[in-house]
């Protein structure tokens, strides 16, 4: 019965961490940049899935997934080094699902008892797919817009209303976390606290532009 009950808290812990505009009959997650997704979370690793087991733990079974760490690029104040990655065994209740043995994934959570936590909300995309301006966000330059606000613009007008704001255009054209700013912009606190899109592109390209563009 405890074992039940402390499960039931570590779920409550990971869904209220999730970016969810409801839960419903399903997992339904509102998109968010990936620069977003990095700052939110406590654990950002590169890590190949070498493992899975279902643990009938709770009401809806946890599956734990076995890692090979490749990298750490956020929570070394939380955990050493990840082994294991734990989601919800159901995709209704957010759960996520990794291939085994076949590709290296960026992996985002929560820590919750010393545990690696993720869902279908959180960012978890494979490596091969993210665009080179992606992996160098997760490097570095994500970081340094951690104290920037990205806004959403769903629908027009919209507009930013402080200096911290960049202006997050991808849902105007139903692309959401896939869509151009998403795959090739970081939004990076300039001077006096402004922030503004950043495209590094090669030596000779290097384009700082508004909060409102693209």
């Amino acid at each position: 019965m405890q074992s039940v009950y402390q499960h039931l808290i570590s779920l409550l812990f990971v869904f209220g961490s999730l970016h969810v505009d409801q839960l419903t009959e399903g997992c339904s997650c509102a998109p968010w940049h990936p620069q977003d997704a990095f700052c939110n979370s406590e654990i950002v690793i590169r890590a190949k899935v070498v493992g899975k087991k279902l643990l009938r733990d709770g009401p809806f079974g946890t599956m734990r997934y076995t890692v090979k760490q490749m990298k750490m690029y956020k929570g070394f104040d939380k955990v050493q080094h990840v082994q294991h990655i734990y989601t919800s065994a159901s995709e209704s209740s957010c759960g996520v699902k990794f291939d085994i043995n076949k590709y290296q994934y960026l992996i985002t959570g929560r820590v919750y008892n010393g545990k690696v936590y993720t869902g279908l909300c959180n960012f978890n995309e494979q490596w091969d797919r993210l665009s080179l301006a992606q992996k160098k966000g997760i490097n570095h330059r994500y970081q340094l817009g951690c104290n920037c606000r990205i806004k959403a613009c769903r629908y027009l007008p919209c507009f930013v209303t402080s200096k911290n704001e960049c202006l997050w255009t991808d849902m105007l054209s139903h692309f959401g976390n896939s869509g151009y700013q998403s795959r090739h912009y970081a939004c990076i606190q300039q001077k006096e606290g402004y922030c503004s899109w950043y495209r590094g592109m090669t030596a000779r390209d290097k384009t700082i532009i508004n909060a409102t563009d693209p």
